[in-house]
């Protein structure tokens, strides 16, 4: 212990104040690029601790959802600025964290950034209306009313920028938050809680809590908890969907995803290759909407899979802070152990590994949890590796003969997050736009990336299918609409 004696101990955020948690074992914050490396000590709370974070949080929704919206948005506009001026600092503990290359990172700071100042403007836009009446002295209003307090569920993939599109609208709707990031991600998690007081956020609108996923369900069942919203995976998704039943909770869920890209005969084959690359193999695959399919046609399988894989044996693998590096590490031992064993079942079913598929041996990765970017060919539809989420970078080529058979089997498996298609033809972008299965179509695109301004979310098992996340859209889960009639007399 004498090593790590003089680190950072990261504590939660509760009524205001950074407080240390009830947990009796500290646990050690690993950079995932070099095990090495001990970044914090983690004192993770209890259930009095999460407790406490919901009852100031149901305390402070008193006054909070009294304020004007518009005087909401400006702290979020304080703390859009804050942010923007810690970037740099904010991205190289993102690499350091969770793994990513310092590229990714600072694209993610940039766009949590924006998320933030979007929903600061929102607070100018959250308006009623009035419905006609049927009697001349009567006005019917519609009055847009906050829930109450908000659980926010988080994932370690992007440690920033989705606390952000959670927490922002949910608070310039008038809600609290209670906020729960991922236990491999709290210290990126905590510095947000950092930034909205320095904002000047009123105490108790929004609470961090560090602790294990076993407290989700008590916070679930706390009568003050009126939205639950999460993002992670499907297992765990479901499980709050069924606590939240119980007493009939909004809940908002981003699940798991097994994104197609379609290459089909007439598309530019450069370009196609160009997207699975990103898709991919950005973020080291760890991102719900990451390219695990590729569904391409016979006549152009051979070349676009001949240039695939030279393209995937020159990625660069390792540190995310080392000049020139393409992909950095899986986020912890068991992505990467998940990750290895997809690889091999695939092998096993027959599939074959025409690049990477283990892990790279060199001094930067040798105390990291590495993959090299892997390329599956021979897959066919009823594998394994066809249907699961496999969240790391490993590509699958399906081959098909034509397009209806590429839709369907892009359709063919529980999830529908995100898809893509690639081609020059008009009529079948229209046709891939209509038929495929999926909350996002993209087309000339990666499967990868969202914009802040338009609604995100998936169909099938990607999403409980109720509410969107991002976009003005997302104000509709955090909100309640009171129907108001008013007799001039």
């Amino acid at each position: 212990m004498e090593a790590t004696k003089n680190l950072e101990v990261i504590k939660n955020f509760i009524d205001g104040q950074f407080v240390a948690g009830n947990g009796t074992e500290q646990q050690e914050d690993i950079n995932p690029a070099d095990r090495r490396d001990v970044i914090a000590l983690v004192q993770p709370c209890t259930e009095k601790d999460a407790l406490a974070a919901v009852e100031a949080a149901s305390r402070a929704f008193r006054t909070w959802k009294k304020v004007p919206a518009p005087q909401r948005g400006a702290y979020l506009f304080k703390a859009a600025d804050i942010m923007e001026a810690q970037q740099d600092e904010l991205a190289r503990l993102i690499v350091r964290e969770m793994g990513k290359t310092l590229a990714e990172a600072q694209k993610e700071v940039a766009y949590a950034v924006n998320i933030i100042r979007f929903y600061a403007g929102e607070g100018t836009r959250l308006n009623g209306g009035l419905v006609s009446s049927d009697h001349p002295d009567v006005q019917i209003q519609l009055i847009k009313e906050p829930m109450g307090v908000v659980l926010a569920v988080t994932p370690w993939n992007f440690p920033l920028s989705i606390p952000a599109w959670k927490i922002a609208p949910a608070i310039v709707a008038g809600n609290t938050v209670v906020f729960k990031p991922s236990s491999d991600t709290p210290l990126v998690g905590m510095k947000l809680m950092e930034i909205l007081q320095q904002a000047g956020l009123p105490a108790g609108v929004v609470n961090g809590i560090v602790g294990p996923g076993r407290l989700v369900s008590g916070l679930i069942q706390h009568p003050a908890v009126q939205v639950i919203t999460f993002t992670g995976s499907n297992r765990v998704g479901n499980l709050i969907y069924q606590e939240a039943s119980k007493d009939m909770k909004r809940v908002q869920l981003e699940m798991g995803g097994k994104n197609p890209l379609l290459v089909l005969d007439d598309a530019d084959i450069d370009l196609a290759v160009d997207l699975a690359v990103r898709g991919g193999f950005a973020q080291a695959g760890q991102a719900c909407t990451a390219t695990s399919r590729v569904i391409v046609q016979s006549a152009v399988a051979e070349e676009f899979t001949q240039k695939l894989v030279e393209k995937a044996k020159q990625i660069k693998v390792g540190n995310g802070m080392s000049p020139g590096t393409e992909m950095g590490p899986q986020a912890t031992a068991g992505e990467l152990a998940s990750t290895l064993q997809a690889i091999q079942d695939a092998v096993n079913e027959g599939a074959v590994v025409l690049a990477g598929g283990y892990t790279p041996q060199h001094d930067e990765t040798e105390h990291g949890y590495y993959v090299n970017p892997t390329v599956l060919g021979s897959v066919t539809p009823a594998m394994k590796i066809a249907l699961e989420e496999v969240f790391g970078p490993v590509i699958g080529i399906i081959e098909v003969e034509s397009v209806d058979e590429a839709i369907e089997i892009a359709n063919q498996i529980e999830f529908g997050l995100s898809s893509a298609v690639c081609t020059k033809s008009l009529k079948n972008m229209n046709k891939c736009l209509q038929e495929i299965e999926a909350g996002l179509v993209k087309v000339n695109m990666p499967t990868t990336g969202t914009s802040f301004q338009a609604p995100f979310g998936g169909y099938k098992g990607s999403s409980n299918g109720i509410f969107k996340e991002l976009g003005s859209e997302a104000i509709d889960i955090y909100t309640r609409t009171k129907t108001g009639y008013i007799l001039y007399s």
